[in-house]
């Protein structure tokens, strides 16, 4: 890979601030810990990302201190657990090593989950799930959707297989959102035909699916994982997947930004910068190819770009996909959650594999103590 437009030292310099061998640095690099590129000015050169190298003496430094590590183990960015599901690497996101882009190009949400969660047969999703004999209406909107599926998840379920379960809790989701069952139809021709879209909504439906299947350890996957670290069931997981998703920080953004599109200008933009993607979040960039966007939006992503230089993330874009088809209000919220539940899936099933309990210890302070 070209070396991009940001900081970088060399591999001396970089083993030097490290205070490790060149062999360890190159181990950094092979286990995604500090980015490294090919030299502008010698193509045998490596030169290595100096923000990765400075983060990692930071870490260093903390994890020499161990009350300190303690009490910062769940910093935004810190890594705290090992996976093998989801990778964010060099502005890119990849699904099992495979790019996430690049899969929404043809992959539906089904063809994710196999891939995600592993050890699936290849008839999971050809198969019907046993449903609820009457559903309620269709829901949309983060308390109304959340609502509406964790009822249905909480509904007492037959001992299945778990490809069986797999299937039945992906599409119970789907079913929160359509009131109906979508049987063994791909979920996102499912959400067009129950919404009433008009035909080309269908593929920028299974596009943003496979896009939010997953995004490593965000705070959704993480309630998941503790979830299940208890035992707990897949159904029980994913539900504490929906509690967290639905806060006004995660997926409940897609509210925030709805509100800025009405009116921009009145407020700060959210969702046009990600801390993970300095150089522009590339779900949101794919996911708006050939979408037919308002024109007040089109306006909206070019003033932006043109006065900060940002890009629409993920929240940005399904938000603007709902506006551009005309979907349910609220269907953005919907559509991030559903692809969701197949990256929570996936987590759970991990994390019940290492049989450990997720315990972290708190560090007392009285209330005298506290800054006032």
């Amino acid at each position: 890979m070209d070396a991009p437009s940001l900081d970088l030292t060399s591999a001396a310099e970089a083993s030097s601030r490290l205070g490790v061998s060149r062999a360890s640095l190159y181990a950094y690099v092979s286990r995604g810990l500090i980015r490294s590129y090919a030299s502008p000015h010698d193509p045998r050169q490596r030169l290595y990302a100096l923000d990765d190298v400075e983060a990692l003496v930071e870490r260093k430094a903390r994890f020499r201190r161990p009350t300190v590590a303690a009490a910062t183990a769940l910093d935004w960015g810190l890594p705290v657990l090992e996976t093998s599901i989801t990778q964010i690497r060099d502005g890119r996101l990849f699904y099992r090593g495979q790019d996430a882009v690049a899969l929404s190009q043809t992959a539906t949400l089904e063809d994710v989950a196999h891939l995600l969660i592993g050890a699936l047969d290849r008839e999971t999703f050809t198969r019907p799930s046993r449903m609820p004999l009457s559903l309620p209406g269709p829901a949309f909107g983060p308390h109304a959707f959340v609502g509406q599926a964790i009822r249905l998840l909480s509904e007492p379920s037959p001992k299945e297989t778990r490809a069986a379960e797999v299937a039945a809790i992906l599409r119970l989701t789907a079913a929160a959102a359509s009131g109906a069952d979508p049987g063994v139809e791909p979920i996102h021709r499912h959400l067009a035909l129950a919404w009433k879209a008009p035909p080309q909504a269908a593929e920028a439906i299974r596009r943003a699916l496979v896009l939010c299947a997953d995004h490593e350890l965000s705070s959704s996957a993480f309630a998941v994982r503790v979830t299940a670290s208890t035992g707990a069931s897949l159904r029980h997981a994913v539900i504490a997947g929906l509690a967290a998703l639905s806060g006004p920080y995660h997926g409940g953004m897609t509210e925030r930004v709805r509100a800025f599109l009405d009116a921009p200008g009145t407020a700060p933009s959210p969702g046009f910068r990600h801390r993970l993607y300095p150089e522009g979040d590339p779900r949101g960039r794919v996911l708006l190819e050939n979408v037919p966007l308002l024109a007040s939006d089109a306006t909206t992503l070019r003033v932006i770009a043109d006065s900060s230089g940002g890009s629409p993330s993920l929240d940005v874009a399904l938000v603007m996909v709902e506006r551009a088809y005309g979907l349910p209000l609220g269907a953005a919220f919907t559509l991030f959650a559903i692809g969701r539940t197949a990256g929570w899936l996936a987590h759970a099933i991990e994390q019940r594999g290492q049989a450990t309990l997720i315990r972290p210890r708190a560090r007392y302070v009285a209330a005298e103590d506290r800054p006032s």
